[in-house]
């Protein structure tokens, strides 16, 4: 075989890239405009959210809209580029100076690989991190609050504690960084499930060591007796961290992997439902082989029903061709939830059912 890549491939992948970048971008912009006279405007004039805010939130979920709206883009895109060099008869040139559909499928897969591995990169740091940026903003303006309350009212249960915090942020010295919680509560519970202890914390930090309780005012229950004491500072042992606690603050879509598996093991270690955190976190291992796998499913289009149709079909076959999978997906994602099946089955059988009939249809039109 002839080592890749060659003039031929870069052609045909530089065709691919900017028909899928031209898409995406028209994509985005859409959902955005949408996004914001649906939702952002009316929220406008809420506390200190104005104009501005609204447009800078806006800013903020670009990155997240991009992973999302990718996979949709890069099958359109695909079909679009592919249809227009049929149209064009390059691709008929391409196949008369010996390119197989192989080979040419190679090309569009290594172009969209590139695009596939940014998206990754961007689904695990910048997506979490502006989404997370965009709705601080939103909730410390429409509150009047300047203290971004990410851990406002939140409740978490590690063994025989359940925890409410009051408010909380992520707060930062130089190197030193922890999570601080304050007018923390604590509530033990004996096996019986008898309420054995009560305590509020005025402030609980977790760093790297672990948790250490500030100003604790403690009373405990006994079967005939109450006590209560008061001490300035203590350690907490717990497994209980900031990625747990974080995840249960937000929604698990809006997680890196990294977050989501942190947040699974503590469901899984006190006896909660992790179902919805493990269907985003495969979800997260299994997007890039659903774009490319997608993509190279709906490359068969191009060198048959596309070749005489004009943009109108190509964009009609390419968002039929992905709302399809997308549908299919979905479908086998929700039965896993409800019939409790290993997720990876839900994404990998969707994604087998369309590369198997794309495959077919390869195969007849190569005959």
């Amino acid at each position: 075989m002839m080592p890749f890549p060659k003039i031929h491939d870069v052609y045909v992948g530089r065709i691919v890239l900017g028909t899928v970048l031209l898409t995406w971008t028209v994509m985005i912009g859409l959902d955005v405009m949408l996004g914001f006279v649906s939702s952002e405007l009316s929220d406008i004039g809420k506390g200190n959210y104005g104009l501005v805010e609204a447009l800078t939130y806006m800013l903020y979920t670009i990155p997240r809209r991009a992973y999302t709206l990718f996979p949709t883009s890069a099958v359109i895109g695909a079909l679009m580029a592919l249809g227009q060099l049929a149209a064009s008869s390059e691709l008929t040139a391409l196949r008369a100076v010996g390119l197989s559909r192989r080979r040419l499928s190679l090309a569009v897969a290594g172009a969209l690989t590139v695009l596939t591995l940014l998206m990754v990169i961007n689904g695990e740091t910048l997506s979490p991190w502006a989404q997370r940026s965009a709705d601080a903003l939103k909730a410390s303006a429409k509150s009047k609050n300047m203290i971004v309350a990410q851990y406002s009212g939140l409740w978490a249960r590690e063994g025989d504690f359940i925890l409410n915090a009051g408010s909380g942020q992520d707060r930062s010295n130089g190197q030193d960084s922890w999570l601080e919680l304050r007018d923390v509560f604590f509530y033990e519970f004996a096996q019986d499930g008898r309420l054995k202890s009560a305590a509020i914390a005025h402030i609980a930090e977790h760093r790297p060591g672990g948790w250490t309780l500030r100003d604790v005012t403690r009373t405990r229950f006994g079967e005939k007796s109450v006590t209560q004491e008061h001490v300035k500072q203590e350690r907490w042992e717990s497994k209980l961290d900031g990625a747990a606690l974080m995840a249960g603050s937000e929604r698990p879509r809006y997680l890196s992997s990294a977050a989501l598996a942190h947040a699974v093991a503590y469901r899984e270690r006190n006896g909660l439902d992790a179902g919805e955190f493990k269907e985003h976190y495969w979800g997260r291992w299994f997007y890039p082989v659903n774009v490319l796998a997608l993509c190279l499913a709906a490359i068969p289009f191009a060198f048959g029903a596309l070749r005489s149709g004009g943009m109108g079909k190509r964009l009609f076959v390419g968002i039929v061709f992905a709302l399809m999978f997308w549908l299919l997906q979905t479908q086998f994602v929700k039965l896993a939830s409800v019939y409790k099946f290993d997720f990876r089955l839900a994404y990998l059988m969707p994604t087998v059912i369309m590369v198997g009939v794309s495959a077919f249809l390869f195969k007849k039109r190569s005959g």
